[in-house]
């Protein structure tokens, strides 16, 4: 449980620039409080407790703004930001590596029993207000754009956005995923919108795509330089997702990029 506890922790760390410690990340953030309220909830409804499963639910919901129904099949390192408002229904199964952002409801819109409610692949983002609604499927890779409504299944990699949500993009390359990898270190990626069509997302996108081309040449560039018996001074790079632009702090150093420079 430790170990699981450790990882819940250390996703939030890397997908949120905010979380400064272990420590700020295990006592103010509801969304990981939320999942621990869940592990319990949920397992008291296997064992067919579902009474105080339920009541548990409810007391985490005044505890977190979070409602997640103790029937709900969640995986590892899944992330709910801010959280306020996110509702997750009984038959809803969210796999490895998701987020949902605040305003989030994976809902169902039939009276009957049986599955009712969404399935999230791994890797899965949905931003801010999203909806997704009813026994549909969302692949892995997929991001569900802040304030769509989800109605038909997703396919993997597809950008959805719109009323009802609509294919505005894919994701099916390499370049893209490293693009995306960058995004996070800068922190562009947050609320799902960084594959939205827009003037300013595609720029943001263009710049991205520079920078990693841009960084894998210098790479290249070092390690021919070696070769040719050239002397270059390890130098560690600094961590663009810790710098403090606006307090006007200088960016700590991580020790895994030496060998980069």
């Amino acid at each position: 449980m430790l170990k699981r506890l450790k990882e819940d922790i250390r996703s939030v760390m890397d997908r949120d620039p905010a979380a400064r410690n272990a420590f700020e990340v295990l006592t103010c953030y509801p969304g990981l409080h939320a999942i621990l309220w869940h592990r319990l909830n949920h397992r008291l409804w296997r064992w067919g407790l579902r009474w105080p499963a339920r009541f548990l639910s409810t007391i985490a919901r005044w505890l977190t703004g979070i409602e997640i129904h103790p029937g709900a099949r969640i995986g590892r390192r899944f992330f709910i930001d801010h959280g306020m408002g996110v509702v997750i229904g009984e038959t809803a199964e969210i796999g490895d590596d998701v987020t949902l952002y605040h305003g989030v409801t994976l809902g169902g819109t039939s009276l009957a029993g049986g599955k009712r409610h969404p399935t999230l692949a791994g890797d899965v983002v949905v931003g801010a207000g999203a909806k997704v609604l009813g026994p549909v499927s969302v692949a892995s890779g997929a991001r569900i754009g802040s304030n769509a409504v989800v109605l038909r299944d997703v396919p993997e990699g597809a950008t959805m956005v719109g009323i009802p949500a609509r294919v505005a993009g894919r994701r099916p390359d390499d370049a893209a995923r490293r693009r995306e990898e960058t995004a996070r270190r800068l922190g562009f990626d947050a609320y799902g919108q960084t594959d939205m069509p827009d003037p300013v997302s595609q720029a943001i996108n263009s710049m991205l795509d520079h920078i990693q081309a841009t960084d894998e040449r210098l790479v290249e560039m070092c390690r021919v330089i070696r070769k040719l018996g050239g002397q270059l001074e390890d130098v560690e790079l600094p961590d663009i997702a810790d710098c403090d632009i606006e307090n006007g702090h200088r960016p700590r150093s991580r020790a895994g990029d030496r060998d980069r420079s």
